[in-house]
Order: structure tokens, then C-alpha cells, then sequence
């Protein structure tokens, strides 16, 4: 991704379903004007979701994703139309591409329930309009298009557009927080997996946030955080550290200095930081042989004391001094199934929408599994949480 580009995670979702050979890829291609998708004769040319960013007017950056088939068989098939619901948890619009000639069968009317349940706003688009007599009368949730002769397709993409739920555009990472010209001191390690000469993409995103308040950022490394202090003329308004410093940021800190990390200002900004705060206090009623289940929401290169496998398992079991086990799942992965796990430990969700980290949290709410973060778990075993909190008075009350 491009420093100026709009983070997938900041993008409208659309997902197009289908059953197979209903011309979904040709559907997508004309709506892009790109050959983006795979057109074949051949049924199930699209065996795994396909995700391109990509601005598509009049709706502006979006995340596409072609599903495959929802009717594919077979035990390979089964797996496939299971990644294709997936895909539901972070679709914020749901197209179904229906043969026109043929309509809808039990495989689309039992997709669209789902829509219904999870809320998604939807559309049916009636494809290979062509090769009927004539266009029937549409009802508000369809559109008759032909994706070969590009019939509709300027009214199917207005339409798409009118689905949209625009969300707060307020809505703020830490900036609602500051003042014009307030100093935020902003901790960064070097981290081995930022690829060189990058920040990852929280930090990129607070800073960007901070500057859009009107207030100053100071970037600093934890190993020149005293110095750093020392050398401003005033106190800085807020501090923001990365997670796996928190305990030496803490102690060099002020106390009377507001501080925080990046995982919880984002678990806030994901709309979960309620329930994460609760989610922690489950460490402590951990018994031996639980089981504890670690989450990432993207995908990079396992490196030696890395975070997510290796650093958090240790914390977790020094606080605890439990004999515990330990799943670990990243990117797009995660159990239908939670019930045998005693505590769910999610990443700060940076490269996963909302709608994907909502559902996430809602699913270990029905289960009844205590779900938390990595920052909001560290500040906790490191006996800082409340102090990390404090910007937030509402949840800081609930630890008072």
C-alpha cells in the first residue's frame, strides 16, 4: 500500500456472491472497468476470495472481494463456500449476482437471510439481462443488468453507491482529545517487522489523526524517551506507547501525565474498548491446562521473540504462574466455535474494518468468552491499567 492511500481497513467493503457461472467476475469487471476478475466458461474459477482496493466512483476507496461459488461441491467445495460466508463478517455491501434467466434458488435465498440477520445492506443483481424478451419491473432490493453489453451498469454502480451507511466521519483515533498546538509524545521502538524505512500503520494513522486536532507530534524512540521529556519546555498533554514498552514507558512517564498505547486508542476506535477492558480481568481466574486463544488481523513473517507467539504467551503465564495452552490464529481466521477456549487475546485490529472486529467481539460475547487486547492485557499484567485509561473517564470509572 502506498503511504497516501487509504488503508484497507478505512475502506468502504463491497462483496459480490454468486453460484458459479452466473457471471460474477464479468459483473465486477464491467462495474471497475478493469479486467480485475477471471472470466471462464469453466464453473469455480474463483476458489478463494480475491480482495483489490481500487476508488470506485461515485462511492470513492473501496475494498472489493470476489467470493467463490456459493454452490461449489465436494469437500474442497464445502471449504470454499465456507470462506465465502466469512467474507459476510467485514462485508459493509452485499451484491448477489442472480442468473437473470434463471432467478433465485434455495442456495441465494438462504444467503440472503444471512444479509437480513447480520444487517448487511444488500442488492440482487439480475445478470445476462440480454437474453431475456424483455426486463421485468424492479423491485427496490434489484437491479436487471448485462454485464456483456454493459446494460444498467451506470445505474447498477448508483445503486451500490446508495447503499452505503456512511459512519461517523467524526470519529477520531485520539484527536477529539486534543487541543490546537498541544504536544503528544508518540513512542515507537524500531520494530524488526515494519519492513525498513516504514511506520506501521497505527502510528502512521495516530499521527495523521494528531496533526488533523492541530496539535504537535514528537516521535520518539523508548531509548531516548527520558532525554526527550527532559529537553521540553512544558509536560506533553499525552504520551501514546507502543504495547511492548509499556512497563518502561510507565516508569519514565509522569504520573500526572495522561498516557495510553496505540492497541487501545484503536480498540476504542474499533468500538470495543468496553469489553476489552473487562475481557483482562479474566487472567486472573485462569486455571492450568486453559486454553487461550491469540489473534492477529494480518499476516507477516514470524520473527524471533515475535509479539503475538512467543512474548505474549510468556507475559500471560508469568502473571498467571499457570500451566496454560495456547492457540494462534492471524489474518482472516477465526473459530466459529470458541467454546473451548477461557480467554481470547485479539491484536489491535489495525488491518481488520469495524464490522469484521465487532463481529469478532460479539461472537465471544454470545459464547461467553472474555475477550481483550495486547495493550490493554500488558497494562494490565504490568498493574498499569487504570493509569492507561485515564483519558477515557468512562472506562476508567469502571476500574475505580
Amino acid at each position: 500500500m502506498g503511504m497516501n492511500q487509504t488503508p484497507a481497513a478505512e475502506r468502504v467493503h463491497i462483496s459480490f456472491f454468486g453460484r458459479r457461472n452466473v457471471g460474477k467476475s464479468s459483473v465486477i469487471n464491467a462495474v471497475t472497468d478493469q479486467n480485475l476478475a477471471i472470466v471462464s466458461e469453466v464453473k469455480g474459477t474463483t476458489t478463494d476470495p480475491v480482495y483489490k482496493t481500487m476508488e470506485l466512483l461515485p462511492l470513492g476507496p473501496v475494498m472489493l472481494i470476489d467470493t467463490p461459488g456459493i454452490d461449489d461441491e465436494g469437500e474442497l467445495g464445502a471449504l470454499r463456500v465456507k470462506k465465502s460466508y466469512q467474507v459476510l463478517n467485514k462485508t459493509d455491501i452485499a451484491l448477489l449476482v442472480v442468473d437473470a434467466a434463471v432467478g433465485k434458488t434455495a442456495e441465494e435465498e438462504a444467503l440472503i437471510e444471512r444479509f437480513q440477520k447480520k444487517g448487511i445492506p444488500y442488492l440482487l443483481i439480475y445478470n445476462k439481462a440480454d437474453l431475456l424478451p424483455e426486463i421485468p419491473t424492479e423491485e427496490e432490493k434489484e437491479i436487471w443488468v448485462s454485464a456483456r453489453d454493459r446494460t444498467n451498469i451506470y445505474a447498477l454502480k448508483e445503486k451500490i453507491a446508495g447503499l452505503h451507511r456512511p459512519g461517523d466521519a467524526s470519529k477520531k483515533i485520539v484527536g477529539e482529545f486534543l487541543r490546537p498546538l498541544d504536544t503528544v509524545v508518540l513512542v515507537i521502538p524500531i520494530d524488526k517487522a515494519a519492513p525498513k524505512g516504514r511506520l506501521i500503520l497505527p502510528q502512521q494513522q495516530t499521527i495523521r489523526d494528531i496533526l488533523e486536532a492541530g496539535a504537535n507530534c514528537l516521535v520518539a524512540r523508548d531509548t531516548e524517551l527520558k532525554e526527550t521529556l527532559e529537553k521540553l519546555s512544558a509536560p506533553p498533554a499525552l504520551v501514546i506507547t507502543d504495547s511492548q514498552v509499556f512497563a518502561q514507558v510507565a516508569g519514565i512517564v509522569p504520573d500526572e501525565v495522561l498516557l495510553t498505547s496505540f492497541s487501545i486508542l484503536f480498540a476504542r476506535y474499533k468500538g470495543n474498548l468496553g469489553d476489552a477492558v473487562a475481557g483482562a480481568a479474566a487472567l486472573s481466574f485462569l486455571q492450568d491446562h486453559d486454553h487461550v486463544l491469540i489473534c492477529e488481523g494480518c499476516t507477516h513473517h514470524r520473527q524471533c521473540n515475535d509479539i503475538g507467539t512467543v512474548k505474549m504467551p510468556g507475559w500471560i503465564s508469568a502473571f498467571t504462574g499457570k500451566e496454560l495452552e495456547f492457540s494462534f490464529t492471524s489474518g482472516t481466521e477465526f473459530p466459529d466455535d470458541l467454546s473451548s477456549y477461557q480467554l481470547i487475546v485479539h491484536c489491535g485490529g489495525c488491518m481488520l474494518n469495524e464490522r469484521e472486529m465487532k463481529y469478532r467481539m460479539q461472537c465471544a460475547r454470545d459464547q461467553g468468552v472474555p475477550m481483550t487486547n495486547y495493550g490493554i492485557l500488558i497494562a494490565h499484567t504490568q498493574g498499569i491499567l487504570k493509569r492507561s485509561v485515564r483519558l477515557f473517564p468512562k472506562i476508567h470509572a469502571l476500574l475505580a
